[in-house]
């Protein structure tokens, strides 16, 4: 996963190079002032930034963990932040994300 910064060390310094179409930031990260650190540089650069609920979710979802015979997650390592700085492939989900920027920009 070269396109993406997870952890809240290689996030930060992600978005302070300005190397990122969007950052997804965990609300129970543990430390308050990350999360203060994560929303100013956001907030400062004109980033994107998508809040989930649980840093486990986010972790499962950037394969920070192993799976079992059925395909279900187990051992999931938790991740307050990832920050996307490619896409990779040039796909709808790509454009998708794109459009729903590009609408909370103007709403």
């Amino acid at each position: 996963m070269d396109g993406v910064a997870k952890g809240l060390h290689e996030a930060a310094k992600a978005l302070d190079k300005r190397q990122a179409y969007f950052c997804v930031l965990a609300e129970n990260c543990d430390e308050p002032m990350y999360t203060k650190l994560v929303e100013a540089l956001c907030n400062e650069h004109q980033i994107p930034l998508i809040k989930i609920k649980d840093k486990k979710q986010l972790g499962e979802w950037i394969g920070l963990c192993k799976y079992d015979k059925e395909g279900k997650a187990r051992k999931i390592v938790g991740c307050s932040c990832v920050v996307v700085r490619d896409y990779g492939q040039d796909d709808a989900a790509r454009a998708f994300l794109q459009d729903y920027f590009d609408s909370q920009k103007k709403g």
